[in-house]
């Protein structure tokens, strides 16, 4: 399929432009191993020009300073509207540079789309206390929620359009202004995205990308000293590198969505649609985008006394899954990302072999041009495995067995990871318990991966924090004023 490519270059002050040095890098189509096109690198000089863009769009008597907070509003609408008019292009154009199904893109597009709605309807709601101090008569004292200013966000490549929403939304709502850093694996969206912001009618400097290398535009990024704030999605290891380079430079604050190894719990007390359901989320949890999701159903514990029927179960739909081009209907698996991605997937496929897991299906590198390999099951994997025990990101269903309730909420713990866990079970005494005594940021009961861009998203330990989306995601992109005046001057100021 031949889908036209739009943007390649640097966006800075809502101009697209190339860098200063000159140089590209190339963007691969995952399913064929072929460059897509050429892109703009972005280093630490382009950072300079971005955040002085930024900066300047951010002083006081600017435009965007300047601009009533129901407009701020109307603009995220307008965008939202934008990505409406053009979702097929923005979708087509995900899946041909992330390699994820058409229809699972589409189903971002359409995520994308209510954060920035969700978002453009709380620029006119942020505000402060009024405070009652002193006798209640000398001093009027009150708080106001302001923007950082200059904020710093770098995406990952596994939900690239998606995340560009996250993060824009909630900075832009807040009248900050943004300097961002796409994955260099998958940056078109993004751009085009920008490129929509720019039609929508934000002013010049309130949102540059730049796509590039982490190693150049992201550390700059995290060192740069006129940065207020830095948000970042990706690995923990990546993540603790983002803090040390802040707390270097000038201490900018700094939010972190990390990684994962989700546990899902399937009891023994499902029948009927309930049990198809809990087969049904539990594998898509960890098929779905090639398992390269921080939320993916990495170990699934299955009481003893239904494990061998769901291996059974859980091995049919999983040989059911096809996959291949993400541009045809019937294919529910696209390949990994990149070369990288694979090979990373088809060494702890290795390393469960060794270790003494039971293949039970999958596992092979397809036999054609692209990152493609079939899905794998494997069972009577112990806590101690490494397959249990890291994260692969890839489509590697870990199947693990359990007795009763405090063996698993203790199992589920025992990890450095607290991102988020599934569990499926009709007992509400039981649901109550292994809830509130997982830690992790996220539950879902019932049900898996249902994210909705009113309700907190983030995690606990060495999965982050800070949170993403609803109420809370606003907090991560102000900062509190204590405004205290005396209005009794017949009154000393001083009780001394």
């Amino acid at each position: 399929m031949h889908i036209p490519i739009k943007y390649t270059q640097l966006f800075i002050n809502n101009d697209f432009i190339n860098s200063v040095s000159g140089k590209t890098y190339p963007v691969y189509n995952p399913s064929t191993e072929e460059v897509i096109t050429m892109v703009q690198e972005a280093d630490m000089l382009d950072v300079d020009i971005a955040v002085a863009a930024a900066r300047k769009a951010f002083m006081v008597g600017s435009e965007w300073r300047c601009l009533d907070v129901q407009r701020r509003g109307c603009l995220l609408y307008k965008l939202a509207l934008l990505m409406k008019r053009d979702k097929e292009e923005l979708a087509k154009l995900e899946s041909l540079n992330n390699g994820k199904p058409l229809r699972e893109a589409l189903i971002d597009v359409d995520k994308g789309i209510s954060a920035f709605e969700y978002y453009a309807g709380w620029t006119d709601k942020i505000f402060g206390q009024t405070i009652p101090v002193g006798d209640g008569s000398s001093f009027f004292c009150c708080t106001r929620l302001e923007p950082f200013g200059v904020c710093a966000q770098i995406i990952p490549w596994n939900y690239p359009l998606l995340m560009v929403a996250w993060k824009l939304g909630p900075a832009l709502a807040c009248g900050n202004c943004v300097v961002m850093k796409p994955s260099e694996h998958t940056p078109l969206t993004a751009l085009y995205i920008a490129a929509l912001a720019k039609e929508a009618g934000f002013p010049p400097g309130v949102i540059n990308i730049l796509p590039g290398y982490g190693e150049k535009a992201g550390r700059a990024m995290a060192l740069h000293p006129d940065i207020d704030k830095i948000a970042f999605t990706g690995s923990t290891e990546v993540g603790r590198m983002i803090q040390e380079f802040s707390s270097k430079s000038n201490l900018k604050r700094c939010s972190l969505e990390l990684g994962g190894n989700c546990p899902f719990i399937i009891f023994d007390d499902l029948d009927g649609e309930k049990w198809e359901n809990a087969i049904r989320d539990s594998t898509n949890g960890i098929f779905e985008n090639q398992g390269q999701s921080c939320t993916a159903a990495a170990r699934v514990y299955v009481h003893e006394k239904v494990y061998d029927r769901y291996i059974e179960r859980a091995k049919d739909v999983c040989e059911a899954r096809i996959v291949g081009d993400p541009f045809d209907e019937r294919v529910t698996n696209g390949p990994m990302v990149s070369m990288k991605q694979l090979n990373k997937t088809l060494d702890y496929i290795k390393l469960g072999k060794k270790e003494g897991a039971r293949l039970v299906t999958g596992g092979e590198r397809m036999n054609r041009k692209g990152f493609f390999v079939k899905p794998v099951i494997f069972a009577d994997v112990r806590d101690d495995m490494k397959i249990a025990r890291e994260e692969i990101f890839g489509p590697v269903l870990v199947i693990l067995k359990f007795k009763d309730t405090d063996e698993i909420i203790r199992r589920c713990n025992d990890t450095v990871y607290g991102l988020a866990a599934g569990l499926y079970c009709e007992d509400l005494d039981t649901v109550f318990k292994v809830s509130q005594g997982l830690q992790c940021g996220t539950v879902w009961i019932n049900c898996y991966m249902r994210v909705f861009s009113q309700a907190p998203f983030g995690g606990y330990k060495q999965s982050g924090y800070g949170r993403e989306l609803g109420e809370n995601s606003i907090f991560e992109y102000t900062q509190t004023k204590t405004i205290t005046a005396c209005v009794n001057t017949k009154k000393s100021m001083f009780p001394f």
